[in-house]
C-alpha cells in the first residue's frame, strides 16, 4: 500500500486530504493549516524578482 504525505508538513494523508493548486499542479495537504501556508509562500514566490544570472 502506497503512503501518502502532506506537501507542506510531510504527515502522512489520509482520508480527509485536502488538494491545493500551486503553480499548475495540484498537490494534496492534511488540513487546512497546511493549504493556507503554502498558498502563502506561492504567492510569496509569484510576487519575487526573477534572479539575475
Amino acid at each position: 500500500m502506497k503512503k501518502t504525505t502532506c506537501a507542506a508538513c510531510d504527515c502522512e494523508l489520509g482520508a480527509d486530504a485536502i488538494s491545493v493548486k500551486l503553480g499548475g499542479r495540484t498537490v494534496e495537504v492534511c488540513c487546512e493549516e497546511c493549504a493556507q501556508a503554502l498558498g502563502k509562500a506561492e504567492a510569496a514566490r509569484a510576487s519575487a524578482p526573477a534572479a539575475k544570472d
